[in-house]
Parts: C-alpha cells; sequence; structure tokens
C-alpha cells in the first residue's frame, strides 16, 4: 500500500538520484541518446523507453548492432551528454533541501559516472555530497538495490532505515529491493507509469525536520 500524503517518514538517513530527481537533465539526456540511434538506424523511442534510470552501458549493450566496441560508444555517448548544458537545472525544491539536510545524512546514488555526477551536480548549483557512488562504482546498476545498500551502509546507517528519492522505475525498483522507503518524482514520468509509489512533482513538496538522532520526513502536495 502507498503511504498517504503528509505521513511522516522517520528515517536516518536521504538518499537521492541525480537525473530527474536532483537535476532536470531530460533534454541533454533525450538529445544524446537521438543522436546515438540515428546514427546507427535505430528507433530513438524505443531506446528512450527503457534508458532513463539505467547505466548507460546497459543500454548500449541491450541496443548496439553486433561489432560495436561497447566501451567505446559509452564512452562517446556520456561525452556529448556531459558536454550538453542546454536545459540543466536543479529540480525546483532542491537546493532548499539538500541545504537543509545535516551533511552525514544524505548522499547521491547515481547511474552516471562519478565525475559526470559531481560535474552536473556543479553545473545545476547544487552542494556537493559528501557521499557519491556513481555507475561505475558498482557491480550492478539500478535495479540491482547495490548502490543504495553501499550508499546506506557508508553513511553508517541500515539501508532500511533510509527514505530514497527517485523518478524512474529501475532506481524506484532498486531502493525498494533496498529495503528503503521510496518516494517517486514525476519530473519524468507520469504517475501512471509509477504504480504503487508515492508519487510527487517535484522537491518543493517535502519538508524534513531533524528528530533527535533521525530525520522526520513530511512529503505534501499542498
Amino acid at each position: 500500500m502507498k503511504p498517504a500524503l503528509d505521513a511522516p517518514f522517520r528515517v536516518q538517513a536521504i538518499l537521492f538520484d541525480m537525473d530527474g530527481t536532483l537535476i532536470d537533465t531530460k533534454g541533454p539526456v533525450e538529445r544524446a541518446w537521438r543522436g546515438w540511434a540515428a546514427h546507427h538506424g535505430l528507433d530513438p523511442d524505443a531506446i528512450l523507453a527503457v534508458a532513463h534510470g539505467r547505466r548507460t552501458l546497459e543500454t548500449v549493450r541491450r541496443f548496439a548492432p553486433a561489432g560495436l566496441d561497447i566501451e567505446e560508444e559509452v564512452r562517446l555517448l556520456e561525452q556529448r551528454y556531459t558536454n550538453d548544458t542546454d536545459g540543466v537545472f536543479a529540480v525546483r525544491g532542491a537546493l532548499d533541501l539538500l541545504q537543509a539536510l545535516p551533511r552525514r545524512r544524505w548522499a547521491v546514488v547515481t547511474s552516471a559516472p562519478h565525475a559526470m555526477a559531481e560535474l552536473r551536480l556543479r553545473q545545476a548549483g547544487l552542494p556537493l555530497p559528501d557521499l557519491l557512488i556513481g555507475g561505475d562504482e558498482v557491480s550492478h546498476g539500478k535495479p540491482d538495490p547495490e548502490g543504495y545498500r553501499k550508499a546506506a551502509l557508508a553513511l553508517g546507517f541500515d539501508p532500511r532505515d533510509t527514505l530514497v528519492f527517485e523518478d524512474a522505475p529501475p532506481g524506484l525498483d532498486a531502493g525498494h529491493a533496498a529495503g528503503a522507503a521510496v518516494i517517486a518524482l514525476t519530473t519524468t514520468l507520469r504517475p501512471d507509469e509509477l504504480p504503487g509509489n508515492l508519487c510527487l512533482p517535484d522537491l518543493t513538496a517535502v519538508r524534513v525536520r531533524v528528530d533527535g538522532d533521525g530525520l522526520e520526513v513530511v512529503a505534501t502536495t499542498e
């Protein structure tokens, strides 16, 4: 059952996805994939239907024609994406929320490589976390829960005592599989495309209070 709006979550830490959750990068992501699809004669809509929230590596492996150098294709795609800053900005409410959190009570867990994630956070004017786990720092990308489990434990908490914010099914599945509480943002997909999750339009709907030795998080659309 989905949690009700306004029902507080009492957790030890908050774990954020990056693209679509803290930063709106939909434009660069879609332009990169559409360009790659056009170059190789592929269906861009089929690629974009599964690419959001996953590591570039998994998507390239799935769609690349036989004989391509997978690592080189990934490098070129990520280079194109990183160099495209048009339309890159912080999701509404992201800066205020991050500034309200104690430093060791939040982390970023992203499918993007670590260096790219740091660059994107700077481009969007958001603070760098003390802990950032990139897609190049896990053996298995989302929807595998490895990244979220790794982040929770590195902060010193049980994954079941954390709250995950995500915008795409692979990341939402990863959060649930890690045992965390999960909130979906409809910054990338519609609520009906994120079934079974509490959905919020952006991070302005979230309020956090340091509560004893933990965090009280209230999600509301009011």
